[in-house]
């Protein structure tokens, strides 16, 4: 019965249902209040604890604020530093390009001519350039390499790096596309050796600085980022805040940025790579490069993405996503906008490309996305599950003696105890299942945790319960065993001697 209840919370769990759309009329001058609406009925509808917002149009910042509150309870402001995680390889890649530009490194080069300590254990990765790291086609894979999973944490880009080593490649370089936080970490490295300076120096000097980028910053490891920048799980609707879990992600998913600090981003972008003070960072030509995605993807270009709107229009954007928070940012080239999107609620929610939606829909006026079904009811029905597991378990160990006693067949019985070790068999190995699910990106143990709380919740109840269960059968089959050995011995009879009575 418990392993029919995982199964069925497993659909719930992977559930999903259609969204209808609230039609909305053409925009009538979009404006700081009508994002703010924008944002206040979705905060409302979902729960969402926190979240800072930014849109652009030009060299104009049209809105940049911050809604709600950090995990510490402190409000959101438009200078609030929040984890933007894989918005960072927009940074990351934006930085080769100025050196690429400076003349300093050459796109399609090999990696290890200016990167001599990037080895593999795997001759073809002296075939990856540096174009490759950006646009994701270096062969380098999840697969052959468990960026997330790898212990111990490295600390910094140098350390990341050397743990590649012996690591082998997926597939070819330039033959396939795949998503690998670590191309971009080799990039980051990449520019701390040939600029000389820490990657964070380097950004704050010749991007964050010439941009009047002040909030932001890097951070390496989850345990840098400051209380600002952590998250929460929503659970039952509420938001529980919660540490990211261990992970390095300088590079890939390090950057920390402000609403206001991401508007001088997206302004530089839509401004043919001029800042609000006018400020080059990056030449026109080398915007295009960075927004052109490569043939093997045919979406992905140098850390951005390619897509459409609900209306048909084209989008550059690229999600960044964290256990514990989410970011989105999004350029709209045949309008003008730039929208940024930073919530402090972890993937398994989506809320900040749920929100950024929800905006690009009312700048363009098409029809406004639902928030879809409720998280809400997944967890009330996965909370439910797993008290009626405990109650099962309940049951099964003040029964255990009574089922033991109607053992006979010790094959037959060995058949109907090995399926309680099944919930065990699965706690300790959903990583791997998770893993198969999203296609063999590496996921570790403890992320799962933060993927499907209250499916894990259900899981290790289950666990616990059919151990207590398998635990209390074995005894009651020792018991009972040894019963069945104990001597039987005659009415009136003391330690083997019979006693006779005699009469007068």
């Amino acid at each position: 019965m418990i392993t029919r209840i995982l199964a069925l919370a497993g659909a719930v769990t992977l559930a999903a249902s259609p969204t209808p759309t609230t039609p909305l009329g053409p925009p009538a001058g979009v404006d700081a209040s009508a994002i703010d609406t924008v944002v206040r009925e979705y905060r409302d509808a979902t729960g969402l604890p926190g979240a800072a917002v930014t849109v652009t149009r030009g060299s104009t910042v049209v809105h940049a604020a911050g809604y709600g509150h950090t995990p510490a309870g402190d409000p959101i402001t438009a200078h609030t530093p929040m984890a933007v995680a894989s918005v960072s390889k927009s940074f990351t890649a934006l930085a080769v390009m100025q050196l690429v530009e400076a003349g300093r490194v050459a796109l399609d080069g090999p990696v290890q001519a200016y990167l001599p300590e990037f080895t593999m254990a795997d001759p073809r990765a002296g075939q990856i350039t540096v174009r490759q790291l950006l646009n994701q086609t270096s062969g380098m894979s999840d697969t052959t390499y468990r960026s997330f999973s790898r212990r111990p944490v490295p600390r910094s880009l140098q350390e990341a790096v050397a743990t590649m080593r012996t690591a082998r490649l997926a597939a070819d370089p330039g033959t396939r596309w795949e998503y690998h936080n670590p191309n971009f970490q080799v990039a980051a490295r990449l520019v701390e050796v040939v600029s000389g300076r820490s990657f964070d120096d380097y950004l704050r000097q010749q991007v964050f600085g010439p941009l009047g980028m002040t909030d932001s910053r890097t951070a390496n490891v989850a345990s840098d980022l400051p209380p600002s920048a952590r998250g929460h799980l929503m659970i039952l609707g509420m938001a529980v805040a919660v540490p990211e879990p261990p992970a390095f992600g300088n590079g890939s998913g390090g950057v920390l940025s402000s609403a206001y600090d991401m508007a001088a981003w997206l302004i530089a972008h839509g401004n043919q790579g001029r800042g609000r003070n006018g400020t080059a960072i990056i030449s026109p030509a080398g915007l295009t490069t960075l927004h052109t995605p490569s043939t093997v993807s045919g979406s992905y270009a140098l850390g951005w993405s390619i897509a459409t709107s609900a209306s048909g229009a084209p989008v550059i954007e690229h999600s960044g996503d964290l256990f514990t928070s989410t970011a989105y940012q999004a350029l709209l080239p045949a309008s003008g906008y730039g929208v940024a999107v930073m919530a402090n609620t972890g993937l398994a929610h989506g809320d900040a490309s749920a929100l950024i939606a929800r905006i690009i829909a009312l700048l363009e006026g098409t029809p406004v996305p639902s928030t879809g079904t409720p998280l809400l009811v997944i967890d009330g029905v996965l909370l439910a599950l797993a008290s009626v597991t405990a109650l099962l378990a309940g049951w099964g160990v003040l029964r255990a003696r009574r089922w033991a006693a109607g053992r006979r067949a010790w094959l037959w019985t060995v058949a109907r105890l090995l399926p309680l070790l099944l919930p065990l068999l699965l706690f300790s190995s959903i990583h791997h299942v998770v893993s198969v699910l999203y296609r063999g990106r590496d996921v570790a143990w403890i992320q799962v945790t933060y993927l499907y709380p209250t499916f894990m919740v259900l899981l290790g109840t289950a666990m616990v319960g059919c151990i207590a269960v398998l635990v209390a059968r074995l005894t009651g089959l020792a018991r009972v065993g040894r019963e069945v050995r104990a001597p039987k011995h005659p009415t009136g009879t003391a330690r083997g001697r019979t006693t006779t009575n005699h009469m007068a």
